[in-house]
This record gives structure tokens, sequence and C-alpha cells, in this order.
């Protein structure tokens, strides 16, 4: 069977659009980003906006809190939800059809007229954007050579990164200024010009030959596929399990203004953005040792933080380094499914991002039991080390010399 990664042109063929001029390749990686910056910034801008919603729809700040963890559950449910049902589209196509989703659920949170509104608003957003950035991933690792692979998904999760340097911070300020529902409006006007971008610089993807679900999740009785996206999971939960709590541990411990946490904040976004695109190159050269050493990175960075937070410059530094070891897990953890699970791309990667919710969703909640049962400010930094351990061990189990197929050829 073919699958769609490999039915995709090569990266001289992919500048072409479908019957259209040359495109570079480079556009339509930026156009990709592009969304995963929409879809970062619209996960997390809402955090800094609670007092306002909840103020003003008039509801409590833990259910306001629920417009948080209901985004991370619709990224889990929608990525592999729709990339079954759009299996058969081909994959531009069933980008722009995700970010049309992704328009309508952000309008319908700018214009929410209740609490409930919102919520949906919400969960729609997030169907799509767990879908459009599982595909996306796919499309930019199709349209470059076989060696720029993880080159190119660290591209689009570049989106990311500066939605947390850029996006999150400047949303906040903006719903500070005018209203919590001017971040939803921006968010939306920054996804219609994606919709464009990807219209203008996307090349036509076509859809695999002869596509069967069943097939493909056949892959899924294969352990080293559950042990990788067991992997990601567990690797990727330190990185909020820590962000979430911050807060106190910089104010508590290292002595920090609620003013200046903003600033740490930043720092971990340019941590990110660095660490993003260095970890894509060295996964590109050697994948297994860059996958080793980022998930090492982030459990001893997060030990290390346990003594760098009671000092001022130290945390500083120190969480720097943070965003950059945790960024660094991503471009290896993505090209480590799609390789294991070779010939099932589109569901593996959505099941990938549905790990990386499931992370971000596990590691604040077993943080936030440490602290409730006493384990003071610093907790959530142990947490995090031992999250990273295990994602470390998971990892190494997941290796193996031969990857996981569909039946009727590899892909």
């Amino acid at each position: 069977m073919s699958n769609d990664l490999s039915a995709a042109p090569s990266s001289a063929q992919a500048s072409r659009g479908e019957g259209g001029p040359p495109r570079s390749a480079g556009a339509a990686l930026a156009a990709l980003a592009l969304g995963a910056f929409a879809v970062g910034t619209t996960e997390v801008v809402i955090a800094g906006l609670l007092p306002e919603v909840a103020g003003d729809l008039g509801v409590s700040l833990p259910t306001a809190g629920l417009l948080v963890s209901g985004y991370a559950l619709g990224m889990v449910i929608g990525a592999p939800l729709l990339a079954v049902l759009g299996a058969r589209v081909p994959r531009k196509q069933l980008l722009l059809w995700l970010v049309g989703l992704f328009i309508a659920g952000s309008l319908l949170s700018a214009v929410a007229p209740g609490y409930g509104a919102l919520l949906a608003g919400r969960v729609l957003s997030a169907l799509a954007g767990g879908a459009y950035v599982g595909i996306a991933s796919v499309v930019a690792a199709g349209v470059v050579a076989p060696g720029r692979k993880a080159s190119a998904i660290a591209t689009v999760f570049m989106g990311l990164s500066i939605a947390n340097v850029l996006g999150v911070p400047g949303g906040t300020l903006l719903g500070q200024a005018l209203g919590w529902r001017a971040a939803f409006w921006a968010v939306t006007a920054v996804a219609v010009i994606l919709l464009t971008a990807i219209a203008l610089f996307v090349p036509f993807v076509p859809a695999g030959t002869g596509t069967d679900f069943r097939r493909e999740l056949a892959v899924f009785r294969h352990g080293r596929v559950w042990r990788a996206l067991a992997a990601t999971a567990f690797g990727w939960a330190p990185f909020l399990t820590v962000l979430t709590y911050i807060t106190p541990m910089l104010t508590e411990v290292t002595g920090f203004s609620d003013r200046t946490v903003p600033l740490v904040l930043v720092l971990i976004g340019v941590g990110m953005t660095v660490g993003t695109p260095i970890s894509g190159r060295l996964a590109d050269r050697a994948l297994a040792p860059t996958l080793y050493g980022a998930l090492a990175g982030v459990t001893g960075v997060s030990l290390l933080l346990l003594a760098a937070v009671h000092s001022k410059p130290a945390a500083a530094a120190g969480f720097f380094l943070f965003g950059l070891a945790g960024a660094a897990v991503i471009p290896p953890l993505q090209t480590r499914v799609l390789a294991t699970a070779q010939g099932a791309d589109s569901l593996a990667s959505a099941a990938n991002v549905s790990a990386f919710n499931i992370g971000n969703a596990c590691g604040p909640l077993l943080a936030g039991s440490a602290l409730a049962a006493g384990g003071g400010c610093t907790a959530p930094l142990w947490i995090a080390a031992l999250l990273g351990l295990v994602g470390l061990l998971l990892a190494f189990a997941s290796s193996g010399t031969k990857p996981a197929t569909t039946r009727g050829g590899t892909g």
C-alpha cells in the first residue's frame, strides 16, 4: 500500500502546486508554521485572561479554568478523529477545511454570548487545531528531501514556540487592554491569513492510494508504536508541569515580583525558539541520539532548577535552558513516531498530537496533587524530572531496526 508521505512529491516536485506555478518549499513550511502559531496562541492565551472572562461571563475562576482543559481534551480527541474522517481527502484540501473549522471556532469564541458558547467555540477550535498540527507535520515532511524531514517538522513546531514568545503575551496584553474578546478576534484574523497562505503556497499532496483506515489501524497492534507514543506523552509532560506552576515558584521561592514573571516566560519562549530548529537539524543527522539527548536534557535541567530556582540570575538562565530542552524533544519525538508507524502517517501523527496533549493534561495534574499534599513550590520540578526519565526509558524501549508497517506495503 502506498501511504501519503511516500506518495508525496520530492522536494523538487513539491515546489509546484497542482498544475500551478513553481512554489518554494520554504514558503509552504512558513504557511504551515503560521497555523501552528495560531493553534498554540489560542490554546494558551486564555490562561492569562481567565479573571476577565470569569468576571464578564459571571462564572467562578475554576469554572473558567475548564476553558483551558476543555481545549486540551478537544485536541486529544480531534487530532485522530478528524485525521480518520479525512483519510481519503487530499492533504491540502484537508488543511483548508481544518482551518475553516478553526476560524468558525475562533469566531464563536469572539462573539460568544455566554460561557457555554465560549466553551463550544474553544472545543471546536481544538478539534480542528489538533488535527491541523498532525497533518501539517506530515505535509511538511513530504515537501522536502528525505534527509530534511525532522528539520521540516521542526519548522512547523516553531510556530508553537513563537506563539509562546509573541502570540500569548501579545494576545494577553491585547485582551487586557481591549477586552478578552479582542484576543479571539486577533486569532481569527491570523487564521484568515493562514487560509490564504495555505491556498497560495502549500503544494498539492494527494491522499494515499487505496487508503484504508483498518489497514492504518493495524499498525497500532505493534507495541513499539504505543511505546513511542507513550514516550511523547511522558517526554513532553515536564514542560507544562513546570510552566503551570511557575508563578508561585518564581515569586515564593526565587523572590521575583509578579511583574517579572512574564519576562521569565519570554526567556522560556526564546529558549524554545532556539531549541526547536537545532533539534530538528540534529535529528536529521542522528535521530536516536538526538531524542535521547533531548529527553535527558529536559530531565537534567529540571533537576538543575531545584538548586537554580533559589537565585534570580541562576533561575533566569535555568528557565531559558528549560525552554530550549523542552522544545528540543518535539522534533525527534514526532519523527520517531512517523518512522515507527510507517504506512499510517496521518493517523500516527494525529495520535502523537493527542499524546502531547495527554502529557499537557496529566503532568500538571500530578504536580497539583504533589502541591496539595504539601510538597512545596518546587515539587513540580521533581515531578518533571521523573516524567522526563520515564519518557527517556520509553524512548529506549521503542527503538529498533524495523518499523511497524501496514499490511500490503511499507509505505
